[in-house]
């Protein structure tokens, strides 16, 4: 089976491919499709997972971004939060249909995603621009996204991942704890711990840094 990995390893070595020629969506995705000349955003994911031997886990084969979204959803593989690599992010385009576009994500940022999209290009049409292109989105943009069942991985080595990695990391555990709410038995002294000032009430279950938890003991001895 395949992983996220080898599905956003083939992604990559497409970057850069354009349609030719210009303007007439005429690509090798379009063509192993068999709907050559027409949009591809979605035939070029479709031609990706083939290559990657991951086909069978998305739903079904298709050229629709709203029918790979409707069939994500009656399947049960359809996701809004919590995005990861490997996942095929759909998108809506303000003044478009209400599924415009569509990527592999290889990262997730603090307010979006990183994604490698077919017929996007870097600065003219971002769902009919004739290239494959990595593309930054925000998450003002994302409709949601189909979450193929990947072959589990190895543990991630954390000793491997540069500064920024390590960030990307801690960001995604902090959303993650952010779902999280405060015990029964803690409530009553979070209630009382917003009333003093000491903490606005959002995030309760994220962690403090030493400098965070200082400034909140300092606060509650200064009865500020």
């Amino acid at each position: 089976m395949a992983t996220a990995k080898s599905v956003l390893d083939n992604a990559r070595a497409e970057l850069g491919n354009t349609e030719s020629p210009a303007g007439s969506n005429r690509t090798k995705y379009g063509l192993w499709y068999g709907l050559d000349g027409q949009p591809w955003c979605m035939m070029f994911v479709m031609w990706v997972f083939y290559m990657s031997g991951a086909l069978s886990l998305l739903p079904l084969k298709t050229a629709s971004c709203g029918v790979l979204m409707r069939a994500a959803k009656a399947a049960g593989c359809w996701v809004t939060s919590g995005l990861c690599p490997g996942d095929v992010v759909i998108y809506d385009f303000p003044g478009g249909a209400d599924t415009d576009h569509c990527g592999i994500v290889e990262s997730v940022t603090a307010s979006g995603v990183v994604a490698i999209e077919g017929n996007t290009s870097q600065a003219g049409s971002q769902s009919n621009g004739g290239q494959v292109c990595r593309k930054t989105r925000p998450n003002s943009q994302i409709v949601g996204a189909v979450r193929p069942k990947y072959e589990e991985e190895d543990m991630i080595d954390i000793s491997k991942l540069t500064d920024t990695e390590i960030l990307q990391l801690w960001s995604r555990i902090q959303a993650a704890l952010a779902k999280q709410s405060v015990s029964a038995t803690l409530a009553p002294e979070w209630e009382d711990a917003q009333a003093l000032c000491i903490t606005d009430g959002t995030n309760p279950a994220c962690p403090a840094t030493r400098a965070q938890t200082a400034a909140m003991i300092l606060r509650a001895v200064k009865g500020e």
